[in-house]
C-alpha cells in the first residue's frame, strides 16, 4: 500500500513539474511553430500530463482546460498553414518514422477530445472556459480525420494524406479509442423535452449544434470512410455504434431533426443490423453488462436497452407521417435483415421483461405495503418512459409497414448476405423474405405491446392486422398447409366439402370420410363430448347413443377429428406453427369482439364456414392432447 501510495505521490509531482515547464514554453514570445516544435516539444509532454487523473481534480482543473484550450489552437492554426515545415499534419505524408509519430499522436488527441466531448453537459454548462474548450475539441477531431481541410496536401501526397486518415479513423471505431462511449455520454445529457430556447447554459443554440453535430460526425466517420466503400471488415464499429449508440434511449428526439438522416443513412444502418444477426450473442451480453453499470436498481430500468434499441431501428428505418398514416422503408433497405433484426431483438427483450418480472416478484415478497411520494413518482416516471417506448413503435401498427412487407414477400427476391465478417471465413448466404418471418414479427410486437402498453393493450396492432386486407386469408392458408399439409385443405366444389390429410403420415382419407353434412355433425360433437368428460359410449345419455347410428360412421368421426400434427400438443408442434396459431386466433378473437355477429356468422366475412371447423378441430386437437397430456404427468406423480 505504501508503495502504490509513493508511485502515485511521485506521478503527481512529475505531472505538476511537467506542467509547469510546458506552460513557460508555450508562453514564450519568440516561438517558431514548426512541426517538428510542435510534436517533440509540446504534444510529448502535454499529452503525459493532461491524461493523469490529478490534472483535473478541481483545483488543477480550470488551468488544465486553459492548457488544452491553448494547445489546440496551436495545433488548429498548424494545421490551416500553407508551409509545409509548419503544418502538424504533414507528418501524416511524411518518411514512415514520422508517420507513425502523427498516428500515435492523433490517436491520442482523439481520445482526448472524446473524453472532454463526454465532460461537456450543454444543458446545465454555465462554465465558459469549458464550452469554448469543447467547441475547439470538436474542431480539432474533424479536422485530424479529413485530410481535405488540410492547407498543405499537393496531389503527389493525397493518397498517402488518405491512407494515414483512414487508419486513424480505424482506431475510431474500435473499443480503445472510447469515441462511442464518450459520444453516447454526451447525448444522454439531451432529454426529448430540452429544446434550445430553454437551456440554461452559457453556449450559443449554433455552437451547441455545431458540437453535437461535430459529434454524430466522428462516430459514424468508420462507416463513411472510403476503407468501408471498398468493403473494409466495420465489425467493431458496428458493434460499438449498436452496443453504445444506438441503445440510448429515444435518440431519434434528442439529437436534432437535421442530423436524423446520416444515422439513417443505408452505409449506418445496414452494419449495424447485420452485425447484430452475426454476433448477436456477445452484443446482448455487452449491452446487459452496460446496463448494470449505468442502472443502478431495478425499478429504474422500465425499459431494458435492448428495448431501446428495438425502437430506435424501428424509427431509424422507417419514414412516416403519423397525420396520414402513410410511411416507407428508407431508401435501399434490406427488409428481410431488417425484419430478422427486429425478430432477434424482440426475443431478447421479451426474454428480459420474463427475467425482470422474477425479480420484481422478489423485490416484492421483501417490500412492504407502504406507499410513498417517491414510489408515486416512480410510477409517473415508468409511465411516461413506456409512452415515450411505445410511440418509437408507431409504424408497425400501420398499415402501409405490413402491405410492404407482404408484397416483398409475395416477390421473393432474395438477397445476398454475409454470415461472417472474418476476412477469411466470409460466406454469403442468399436469403429472401418469408411470411413466417412477417408473422414472427407480428407475434413479438403483439407480446410486447400486452407487456408495456399501460392503456390500451395490443389493440393497436390487432387493429390493424385484422382490417389490413388479404393478411388474415395469407395467414390462414400457411397455417393450414403447416398443420394439415400441402394436400391437406383444398379449394371446394360447390357440392362437395375440402378434404383433409395428415401433415405427417400423407395418408389420405377416402372420400366417404371426408364429407361433411348435417347427419355427420351431431356424431363429430357427440364424439368430442365423449373426449372432454372422459366417458365411454356405454355411459352416454340414450338420445345421444341414438344419434350415433353405427360403428363405422362413429370411427369417421373419430378420424375426421383426429389430427396427427396435433396429437402432441403444444411440444408435437414448431415454434413457427404455435407463433401463427397464436397470432391467428388473437386476430379471429378481436374481429369476433369488434364485429357484427351476421358479418362474422352468416356473412362469413373474415373466413368460409368449412375453415372455421377445420380452426375448431386444429384448437380442439392441440387442447385435448395437452389436457391429456397433464393428467398423465400428474398420474405418474401421484
Amino acid at each position: 500500500c505504501q508503495r502504490v501510495w509513493r508511485r502515485y505521490h511521485l506521478i503527481r509531482k512529475v505531472t505538476e513539474q511537467l506542467h509547469e515547464e510546458w506552460e513557460v514554453l508555450v508562453n514564450q514570445l519568440d516561438i517558431n511553430l514548426t512541426n517538428q516544435w510542435i510534436s517533440s516539444k509540446m504534444l510529448r509532454p502535454f499529452l503525459f500530463f493532461i491524461t493523469q487523473p490529478s490534472s483535473w481534480y478541481k483545483g488543477q482543473q480550470t488551468k488544465t482546460v486553459k492548457s488544452i484550450s491553448r494547445c489546440f489552437k496551436i495545433i488548429l492554426n498548424s494545421i490551416n498553414s500553407m508551409d509545409q515545415s509548419k503544418n502538424f499534419c504533414s507528418f501524416a505524408v511524411g518518411f514512415p518514422e514520422e508517420r507513425s509519430i502523427w498516428l500515435y499522436q492523433a490517436k491520442k488527441l482523439i481520445s482526448l477530445c472524446s473524453c472532454i466531448l463526454a465532460r461537456c453537459d450543454h444543458c446545465c454548462c454555465k462554465d465558459v472556459n469549458m464550452v469554448e474548450i469543447s467547441t475547439l475539441t470538436m474542431r480539432l477531431a474533424i479536422s485530424l480525420t479529413d485530410c481535405k481541410t488540410w492547407k498543405n496536401l499537393t496531389s503527389e501526397n493525397t493518397r498517402a494524406a488518405d491512407a494515414s486518415v483512414e487508419t486513424l479513423i480505424e482506431f475510431i471505431g474500435t473499443r480503445q479509442s472510447g469515441t462511442y462511449r464518450c459520444v453516447r455520454r454526451y447525448i444522454k445529457c439531451f432529454g426529448p423535452h430540452v429544446t434550445p430556447g430553454k437551456i440554461d447554459s452559457a453556449i450559443a443554440p449554433d455552437d451547441q449544434l455545431l458540437v453535437t453535430a461535430s459529434a454524430v460526425t466522428l462516430a459514424l466517420r468508420p462507416f463513411n470512410s472510403t476503407r468501408a466503400d471498398m468493403g473494409v471488415d466495420l465489425t467493431g464499429a458496428a458493434k460499438e455504434y449498436f452496443t453504445l449508440i444506438l441503445t440510448i434511449p429515444y435518440i431519434c428526439k434528442r439529437l436534432p431533426p437535421l442530423l436524423l438522416p446520416a444515422l439513417k443513412h443505408i452505409s449506418v444502418l445496414q452494419p449495424s443490423l447485420s452485425i447484430l444477426l452475426i454476433s448477436k450473442d456477445k452484443i446482448f451480453e455487452e449491452i446487459s453488462k452496460l446496463e448494470q453499470s449505468e442502472v443502478s436498481n431495478v425499478d429504474n430500468s422500465t425499459i431494458p436497452y435492448c428495448g431501446w434499441a428495438l425502437g430506435n431501428l424501428i424509427t431509424l428505418a422507417t419514414e412516416h407521417d403519423d397525420l396520414s398514416n402513410s410511411g416507407c422503408f428508407i431508401q435501399g433497405l434490406d427488409c428481410c435483415l431488417y425484419v430478422d433484426a427486429i425478430n432477434c431483438i424482440s426475443q431478447n427483450l421479451l426474454k428480459c421483461f420474463e427475467e425482470s418480472k422474477g425479480m420484481l416478484h422478489c423485490i416484492d415478497d421483501r417490500a412492504t405495503n407502504n406507499t410513498s411520494i417517491t414510489e408515486e413518482a416512480d410510477t409517473n416516471d415508468s409511465c411516461r418512459t413506456k409512452t415515450l417506448f411505445m410511440d418509437l413503435l408507431k409504424p408497425i401498427y400501420q398499415q402501409w409497414h405490413l402491405r410492404k412487407l407482404l408484397i416483398l414477400a409475395k416477390e421473393d427476391v432474395p438477397c445476398d448476405r454475409e454470415t461472417n465478417h472474418d476476412l477469411d471465413q466470409r460466406q454469403v448466404k442468399r436469403r429472401s423474405l418469408k411470411l413466417t418471418d412477417i408473422i414472427c414479427f407480428y407475434y413479438y410486437m403483439l407480446r410486447i405491446f400486452s407487456s408495456l402498453n399501460p392503456s390500451i393493450g395490443p389493440l393497436p396492432i390487432l387493429n390493424m392486422l385484422s382490417f389490413t386486407p388479404g393478411f388474415l386469408v395469407d395467414l390462414w392458408g400457411t397455417l393450414e398447409i403447416s398443420i394439415f399439409g400441402q394436400t391437406g385443405q383444398k379449394s371446394q366444389e360447390p357440392e362437395h366439402v375440402k378434404q383433409l390429410a395428415g401433415s405427417s403420415s400423407g395418408e389420405q382419407i377416402s372420400s366417404t370420410r371426408q364429407r361433411r353434412n348435417t347427419k355427420d355433425t351431431p356424431k363429430k360433437w357427440a364424439n368430442v363430448l365423449h373426449k372432454i368428460t372422459g366417458k365411454s359410449n356405454d355411459a352416454d345419455d340414450t338420445n345421444l347413443s341414438d344419434s350415433l347410428t353405427s360403428e363405422n360412421s362413429n370411427d369417421d368421426a373419430l378420424i375426421l377429428w383426429d389430427i396427427e400434427t396435433m396429437r402432441q400438443g403444444s411440444e408435437g408442434i414448431g415454434k413457427d406453427v404455435m407463433h401463427m396459431l397464436h397470432l391467428f386466433c388473437a386476430i379471429y378473437g378481436h374481429l369476433l369482439l369488434v364485429l357484427d355477429d351476421i358479418e362474422f356468422y352468416e356473412k362469413q366475412v373474415i373466413l368460409p364456414h368449412p375453415h372455421s371447423i377445420f380452426l375448431s378441430i386444429s384448437l380442439y386437437q392441440c387442447i385435448d392432447d395437452v389436457l391429456s397430456l397433464l393428467c398423465f404427468h400428474r398420474f405418474l406423480s401421484l
